[in-house]
């Protein structure tokens, strides 16, 4: 006989939040028992609490608030006598009253009880609104408590006198402060918050007095709450425990990975440590593995050069490059590139420092410079492995530039990236590293340079007037004066005005036009000029396009295509 699903079991197996195996794996432990299932799910993992919170208000009608859209006003607790401790067993938050009802923030809409017993007490309808434990636990915090945020209460939980900063002989009492709840909590929420804000890296730093974390979104960095300077040697020993580091070792830098699953999500953070004047300084790289396999045509391609770059990719053998700054999305484009021509007929091995992200079907390899496995010796055993198509992370040096070109001219499709400013220097930096220029006209098929640019947020989307700079860098006048947007900022984009990511494309054929260019040694500039003339785009002049388009601003194609 099945066992009959409570209303909110039901709901979130309806909407596919959650599976029949996981309310099974949450039955038979007992973590769950007496508890409200949503809770549960949170606390453990199962769902993050914003998909929660979205599913229950499509399907019960109560709206979703978020912090940012509480009142700013206090609510006078002491006249509606309900104590503080009694808002934090039940996870709720008096919001607004009028002499009707009462505007309330609840974690959980089935407690029918308590709804029930506030009406009663205070003779007042109740309008429930939906929040998250953290949004009305720090709410309670502002509106009646200490004024503590989330972090102030974690932080508070951790006595001073466990955490003073200790010398290298104190390894194992750090350890053991490390391994204590509160430092977990501590941790766990700095990497939660990351993720809830789609943060790429988070930066823990220390100073004289202080610790700053930083979280970078979008590819700028912001600086947020951090615990305080007494924690950094407990916080960096945790982080080592999770990533299977030496905690002894406060001397050395190191790198290690951690695996987690947070919010529903399969989550890789590559973790570095760097020992600094005042302790150990650390970046998380956050990688989440259901995101990567992208689309070639949803990375910003404009028409044209995506149906050119697809044609660059199914050739049967030659050099692409893909160039720009560190933080370009080089590799994204790359794997996207490879998910493309990824088919059962084909063989494809990579090389890259390090595996970013996992391929079904491709073969990858991690480069151990320590132990011999560079670039370049790795390549010349990848080459004897019979690929189809072999894709190198970065040419650093000469060695691997001319096993590249090689394997391109021997039949195989190489892709690789490599750091210049624009599409024609890549050519020069091969010549640099002493690749003859004809075997660069022979292998090379094209160079594709690229940047990120912030896209403009699409709930704060406004129309805005163009300065006169602005007009004068796109080439158009005053009475030429177009369209154009900005974000104005709200509780969405963290109040910058952007959200999310798009790229610039600045993509060079190789053809008969541009070969003689390469043969002659011609400069860089020379080559671009001549690839301008036969049709190719500058990183600006699609920058400008996206503009005109409302994707991004004037703003933003100028602070990456400055250079």
């Amino acid at each position: 006989m099945l066992k009959k699903r409570n209303p909110i079991e039901q709901i979130l197996i309806d909407h596919g939040k959650i599976t029949e195996k996981t309310l099974e794996e949450v039955r038979r432990n007992d973590f769950h028992r007496g508890k409200y299932l949503g809770k549960v799910l949170v606390d453990h993992g199962y769902i993050h609490s914003q998909v929660l919170l979205e599913t229950l208000s499509h399907e019960l009608g109560f709206p979703y608030l978020q912090a940012a859209e509480f009142p700013k006003e206090t609510m006078p607790i002491s006249g509606l006598e309900i104590s503080e401790v009694f808002l934090k067993e039940k996870l709720v938050l008096p919001l607004k009253m009028d002499t009707e009802k009462l505007m309330l923030a609840a974690f959980d809409p089935f407690d029918l009880e308590t709804f029930e017993n506030l009406k009663v007490s205070l003779g007042k309808e109740i309008e429930v609104h939906l929040s998250s434990q953290e949004d009305i636990l720090e709410g309670i915090e502002r509106f009646y408590g200490k004024g503590h945020s989330t972090m102030g209460r974690m932080v508070s939980n951790i006595q001073e006198e466990d955490t003073v900063e200790v010398d290298l002989e104190s390894t194992e009492h750090i350890r053991d402060i490390a391994s204590e709840a509160p430092v977990i909590k501590l941790v766990n929420h700095i990497i939660n918050q990351a993720i809830e804000i789609n943060a790429s890296d988070i930066h823990l730093e220390p100073f004289a007095d202080d610790l700053i974390l930083r979280y970078r979104i979008d590819g700028m960095l912001y600086e947020h709450e951090a615990p305080p300077k007494r924690l950094n040697s407990a916080i960096v020993t945790r982080i080592k425990i999770m990533a299977h580091l030496d905690i002894a070792e406060r001397r050395l830098p190191q790198d290690g990975r951690i695996r987690i699953q947070a919010q529903g999500k399969d989550i890789d953070i590559r973790v570095s440590t760097l020992p600094t004047l005042f302790g150990e300084s650390v970046v998380m790289r956050i990688l989440d593995r259901g995101n990567i396999i992208v689309n070639l045509d949803h990375l910003g391609f404009p028409e044209k050069e995506l149906k050119l770059f697809q044609e660059l990719i199914h050739k049967p053998y030659g050099q692409i490059l893909v160039t720009g700054p560190t933080g370009s999305g080089k590799t994204t484009t790359l794997y996207g590139s490879l998910e493309k021509i990824n088919t059962p007929e084909k063989k494809i091995v990579t090389i890259e420092d390090p595996v970013e992200y996992q391929l079904r079907g491709v073969n990858q390899v991690h480069i151990r410079p320590q132990i011999g496995l560079s670039f370049a010796n790795g390549l010349r055993s990848i080459v004897r492995q019979d690929p189809d198509v072999i894709m190198i992370g970065e040419i650093r040096d000469s060695e691997t530039a001319d096993v590249a070109i090689q394997s391109a001219l021997t039949g195989h499709l190489v892709f690789s990236t490599v750091h210049t400013n624009d599409a024609a220097g890549a050519i020069t930096r091969l010549q640099e590293m002493e690749i003859e220029s004809f075997l660069i006209s022979s292998a090379l098929l094209g160079v594709l340079a690229q940047r990120l640019v912030r896209v403009i947020c699409k709930e704060c989307k406004e129309s805005c007037t163009m300065e006169e700079s602005a007009l004068s860098e796109m080439g158009l006048g005053k009475l030429q004066s177009p369209n154009a947007y900005r974000g104005k900022g709200c509780s969405h984009c963290n109040q910058t005005g952007y959200r999310g990511r798009t790229g610039i494309y600045e993509l060079l054929v190789i053809n008969d036009e541009i070969r003689p260019l390469i043969l002659s040694n011609a400069s860089s500039q020379e080559i671009r000029e001549r690839a301008v003339q036969c049709g190719m785009k500058t990183l600006r002049q699609d920058g400008w396009r996206k503009v005109l388009e409302g994707v991004t601003t004037v703003e933003e194609i100028i602070r990456v295509t400055h250079s």
